[in-house]
């Protein structure tokens, strides 16, 4: 039996804050990203059409044993501008997934968001494999990977469903870190 997997209640760099999302952060969720078709794009989600939407998002993301998803805010917690989630699918992997609004493209908030958490899961004992998978079109998100130190794997073909892209599952490339 797996036990529960323990995340850290944050990463502080020195422009950003990742805390655990709140109910309190769906607003500003919707504001930020949640509805841009643009910022969408690559996800497994649909834009948001609604506030509504958005909260059931939130409560859903609100932590469970195998994972964790945070909000990315200023140093000072200000409102949230993008969301980072931390999954433990497997005994000795973690996987993650992220968004940034539009507004916050071109920073390097994404590496430096992703560079502590890497280094963070393989310090832990019995955590082997960190990774994530990006669109095969996903340019950006693939250079975020490289650029926190992650090593491009292969091609998953067919491998996941983009809705705002196709209905049929995409190809994806697999990006990872492991600890030897």
């Amino acid at each position: 039996m797996l036990r529960p997997m323990i995340f850290p209640s944050g990463f502080v760099t020195s422009r950003l804050r990742l805390r655990p999302i709140a109910a309190g952060d769906a607003e500003a969720i919707f504001a930020a990203y949640a509805r841009d078709a643009e910022v969408t794009r690559y996800l497994t989600w649909r834009p948001h059409a609604s506030l509504h939407e958005t909260e059931a998002f939130v409560a859903a993301s609100i932590d469970g044993p195998a994972h964790r998803t945070y909000v990315l805010t200023d140093p000072d917690g200000g409102s949230a501008f993008g969301a980072f989630d931390l999954r433990a699918p497997a005994a000795g992997h973690l996987s993650f997934g992220y968004v940034l609004a539009r507004a916050h493209w071109g920073q390097g908030l994404m590496t430096e968001a992703l560079t502590p958490v890497v280094r963070w899961a393989l310090a832990r004992p019995g955590i082997w494999r960190i990774g994530a998978v990006a669109d095969i079109d996903n340019i950006a998100s693939a250079r975020v990977m490289q650029k926190a130190g992650l090593v491009r794997e292969g091609i998953l073909r067919r491998w996941l469903v983009h809705p705002s892209l196709s209905a049929a599952p995409r190809d994806c490339v697999s990006y990872a870190a492991v600890r030897d």
